[in-house]
């Protein structure tokens, strides 16, 4: 059965009514759930093991009969291990039906279905009792519930009923707890992802607004792979801080608490960033150890994870500390999230209150959107461009979302500046101006692009029309290309020798080898030991419904990759002529690989180029710099492990451009070599 549904088309802007099957978003849901990342996580698989045998162990020992409870079981992997280790009973918890259905096919498939039982439930609804889910109490809790921020996906609140309603008084836990770790640092490169900083062009100051500076941010965590960020790029203030612990094996509150780690500042600088990582000890005597550590804080061997990373927070305001200082670092949270602050010396304050962010600049711009507004060599090449084609009678139009570039265009002189803006966007565009003595300098237009009309304009024509181009509902890099679509409708708008800035756009591609971003798409098939094929089956029929014909957007520069083919740009896109009623094809052959990164390049002038992929050229080794401002395209193909011995293969392209339905089609041959 198929269903009619309303899409916002993020490269056209319009409303799409398409005919999808009614199994669409199932099948969006699975293909997404990368839990083949957590089941190809070797440290993670062993050290569950280890402190499952461990728990299996102490219960025997007094005498008891094991009875288990897995929340959150997934394919039943942690069920099946604890029944080998001597488990007499495992009650399997796993809300996702799909999930939950692929976990009764591994469970039966490995021969342990008279042993585990798989419960289709929130373990918050799960009864116990003769008649209920569970005939009698557990005395082993297993659990996988956890998040980058340790407590995001509700583990507090499951944790603090499976206390009080699934387990026995006396019980075993793994992890058997969780500790909590954090380190004050100061750091150019992270606090640009977090406030707007001032910008000079032609000797003039553009300042951001007093609400920014004083706003607290977005409450939000912001998770990276914190491996990827250079300790050059920080400079610690304190040692490595432990904050909190939570013990599983005992009941658990989901309560707001504050906890705080009294240091002495190893060095001055400006406090502005917390680094955050926990570990887990799946045994009471702390021996086996799974860590969520940055590898630059431990020795060989390095491990990859992406379904755990790491965390950064933000002060709520950058402050001055010095050398020998005494501070403590306060960490509290509430049921799903967590937040820092600093106090001085002694002192003892009140905990602070969840961050919210007040001034809107942290509900528009993402983070990495602040890092974009804040990259002044970015900032220098629009600045060049722009003072390359406006003139003293130059009329300006800015179609970008959250820019800043019509504020550039009036302080290099231009006679009138008008810009686009979202609804949601006015309050921010407006603080900026005042800030800057712009307001009523600086026109902002309620309406879209193809609605404009002379009117709307005062009967002057457009002499330049720029972008970056930026869009909020990008998603992919070509969806900027709703730029085009924007200078189609605004055509008879403009002067005949209206200048387009940027003039063009060039879809790039690299043939590349990840390091270990393919495993998020490769299949298992055995798993410490246990056959997890139906899992395997079931992810690659909902990746071969759309999405394994689709790229998909990542942010490379925290994915290390091996470039096998110097970049080549596939397509042109010239935004100095309107939109083709046609469609755009390219086609070639690209070298050798299992694997494409894909990303555009903005050329403002005919010597000004921005790319949003890679930063430089490639060396010999083939290692890549990517851009930490904007995600690229990634494009699989099919899966790595049906590429030759040596991972290779000759690859060759075609791409058509489908003006009519704004996506760009890609069709790849990949012949093992």
């Amino acid at each position: 059965m198929k269903t009619f549904c309303g899409r916002a088309n993020p490269t056209t802007g319009a409303l799409d009514w398409v005919e999808e099957s009614e199994e669409y978003d199932y099948h969006q849901e699975i293909a997404r759930s990368c839990y083949a990342d957590m089941l190809h996580d070797h440290d993670r698989n062993k050290k569950y093991y280890e402190g499952i045998r461990a728990a299996v162990a102490r219960v025997k020992a007094r005498g008891e009969r094991v009875i288990v409870l897995d929340i959150g079981t997934g394919t039943g992997l942690l069920s099946m291990m604890a029944i080998t280790a001597g488990a007499d009973l495992c009650y399997a918890v796993e809300v996702f039906k799909p999930m939950a259905e692929a976990a009764q096919c591994i469970v039966e498939k490995n021969g342990f279905s008279d042993k585990i039982k798989i419960i289709n439930k929130h373990s918050t609804d799960v009864t116990v009792g003769p008649d209920g889910d569970m005939q009698v109490k557990a005395n082993v809790l297993i659990t996988e519930l956890f998040d980058t921020e340790l407590i995001g996906e509700g583990a507090l609140p499951s944790y603090e009923h499976a206390h009080q309603n699934l387990m026995q008084e006396r019980c075993e836990a793994v992890p058997h707890r969780a500790t909590v770790y954090a380190q004050l640092v100061e750091s150019e490169l992270l606090w640009s992802w977090a406030q707007l900083q001032p910008v000079e062009v032609e000797g003039a100051r553009l300042v951001p607004p007093p609400a920014v500076g004083r706003c607290a941010g977005a409450h939000a965590v912001c998770d990276i792979q914190l491996s990827q960020v250079s300790p050059a790029s920080f400079t610690p203030l304190g040692p490595v801080c432990t904050m909190f612990t939570v013990d599983f094996s005992k009941p658990v509150s989901s309560a707001f608490q504050a906890h705080s780690s009294q240091f002495v500042a190893q060095s001055s600088g400006r406090a502005q960033v917390v680094l955050s990582w926990w570990d887990l000890d799946m045994d009471p005597t702390g021996s086996i150890v799974c860590t969520m550590a940055p590898s630059w804080t431990y020795q060989e061997p390095k491990m990859w994870r992406d379904h755990w990373m790491q965390s950064l927070y933000f002060l709520p305001v950058e402050s001055q500390v010095t050398e020998g200082e005494e501070l403590s670092l306060m960490v509290c949270h509430d049921d799903y999230s967590l937040w820092y602050s600093l106090q001085r010396g002694s002192q003892t304050e009140a905990p602070p209150s969840r961050p919210c962010c007040t001034c809107q600049a942290h509900l528009v711009w993402t983070r990495p959107r602040f890092g974009e507004l804040n990259d002044r060599r970015r900032t220098e090449s629009y600045v060049s461009a722009l003072r390359s084609v406006l003139r003293e009678d130059s009329v300006c139009l800015s179609v970008s979302d959250g820019s800043l570039l019509p504020a550039f265009a009036h302080m290099l002189g231009a006679k009138k500046v008008r810009r686009f803006h979202r609804t949601d966007t006015v309050h921010l565009s407006l603080q900026v101006l005042e800030a800057n003595s712009m307001k009523g300098r600086v026109e902002l237009l309620e309406i879209r692009p193809e609605q404009l009309t002379s009117n709307d304009v005062g009967g002057e024509q457009i002499s330049v029309l720029m972008g970056e181009p930026y869009f909020s509902t990008s998603l992919l890099p070509w969806h900027s290309l709703f730029f085009w679509y924007c200078r189609t409708a605004l055509a008879g708008l403009l002067r005949p020798d209206a200048s387009i800035l940027p003039r063009s756009a060039s879809l790039h591609m690299v043939a590349v080898e990840f390091q270990d971003l393919w495993r998020i798409r490769a299949p298992c098939g055995t798993c410490e030991g246990f056959d997890v094929t139906p899992m395997d089956e079931m992810v690659q029929r909902s990746l071969d419904f759309r999405e394994s014909r689709e790229a998909e957007p990542h942010p490379l520069w925290e994915y290390p990759c091996r470039a096998l083919t110097q970049s080549a740009a596939t397509m042109t896109f010239d935004f100095t002529q309107c939109l083709p009623q046609q469609p755009i094809s390219s086609q070639g052959l690209e070298g050798r690989c299992h694997g494409v990164a894909l990303w555009m390049e903005y050329h403002l002038t005919d010597d000004i180029t921005v790319s949003a992929g890679l930063n430089g050229p490639i060396n010999e080794q083939g290692d890549c710099e990517w851009s930490r401002h904007r995600k690229q395209g990634v494009y699989f193909f099919g899966s790595p492990w049906e590429i030759s011995g040596d991972g290779r293969a000759a690859v060759s392209y075609s791409f058509t451009f489908e003006p009519s339905l704004g996506d760009i089609r890609m069709d790849f041959s990949v012949t093992s070599q």
